[in-house]
């Protein structure tokens, strides 16, 4: 007996179902059910077994899941005619969300209360392997829909990425970027740069900001440049107009030329006219260490370098000088 409330068309508009013949659909009505659920009545639970999937004929369904503290995050939304677990049916697997009624519904359920696939399989066999047939294509489907739209994606993704570590005024990677990624990519060794231009407040206050930002943008062509001469590297904006350089697999030798040549680029800088003062010629404070055999800490020597380089800086300025964390020389 197939109950009143089970519509043949929605059954037969089921993936799972698709191939089945008429007498073949008559089979899967007659071993369907309905299911009536008041206002947030639970539908299934986190963890329960899958082992049926539902129509919503009529009302509205919400799956969401449950915070460690505590709190509800909607992950899916279900009106009349959707589809509700047919995925996670196919797969045989657990649910891996909650889901209840928002308000009154009325739902189609296969297999019915109280039956289950290996039951239907000793009834008519030939009709539950075509289902399962059915289920590997559908799941495969999807896979390949899901692979699409990453691979699709991948590109917008990748330029997120990008716009979330760039530093819009020069192009440089923000100093988070730190943090989040090429810290646990350091190798041994790795060399720390860092620079400071000399007497940039002047500049600014004479000349005013946008010339302060085009000198940024300069200084961060100088850093970008020396990247691709090394073929690897990071080239970072600190803080201000406080910029850096990170270079893995770098030793004392490689990075004492890095800076010599960093300094000669930010001399070569084109002076500024600043009448009727003299033009403004570039120099820069540059404080350097090499990871770990500056200071086996990072953090530790991340921080002291930068402390070197403010200190430096402050006492004059256009000064090189090789860092070392005291506690550890």
């Amino acid at each position: 007996m197939i109950p009143d409330k089970i519509d043949l068309s929605l059954m037969r508009e089921q993936e799972l179902f698709s191939s089945l013949l008429s007498e073949e659909i008559n089979f899967i009505l007659e071993n369907s059910g309905t299911l009536s659920l008041s206002k947030k009545t639970p539908l299934f639970s986190s963890g329960e077994k899958a082992a049926h999937f539902y129509i919503l004929k009529k009302g509205e369904i919400r799956v969401f899941k449950k915070n460690a503290d505590g709190n509800e995050e909607e992950m899916a939304h279900f009106s009349s005619g959707d589809t509700i677990g047919d995925f996670d049916f196919a797969r045989d697997a657990d649910y891996d969300a909650c889901a209840e009624a928002e308000q009154d519904s009325l739902l189609i359920v296969f297999p019915a209360a109280g039956l289950t696939m290996d039951t239907l399989a000793r009834e008519e066999p030939g009709i539950v392997c075509s289902i399962l047939f059915n289920a590997i294509t559908m799941m495969t489907t999807r896979i390949k829909a899901a692979n699409k739209l990453v691979l699709d994606r991948m590109s917008w993704v990748q330029d997120l990425h990008r716009r979330a570590y760039e530093d819009a005024g020069t192009g440089l990677w923000k100093q988070t970027l730190i943090t989040d990624e090429i810290k646990s990519s350091l190798k041994n060794p790795s060399a720390l740069i860092m620079l400071k231009p000399d007497r940039f407040k002047i500049l600014v206050d004479s000349c005013g900001h946008a010339i302060g930002d085009e000198a940024m943008i300069r200084i961060a062509l100088i850093l970008k440049n020396i990247t691709r001469i090394t073929g690897n590297g990071w080239a970072l904006r600190l803080k201000s107009n406080e910029v850096g350089l990170i270079f893995n697999d770098c030793d004392e030798f490689q990075a004492g030329n890095i800076v010599e040549l960093l300094a000669e680029e930010i001399a070569l800088m084109e002076p500024v006219p600043m009448k009727p003062q003299e033009d403004f010629h570039f120099s820069a404070t540059i404080s350097w260490c090499i990871w770990p055999v500056d200071g086996e800490s990072w953090n530790n020597l991340y921080h002291g370098n930068y402390a070197n380089l403010l200190d430096t800086w402050k006492m004059g300025g256009n000064t090189i000088v090789h860092y070392k964390f005291p506690d550890e020389t």
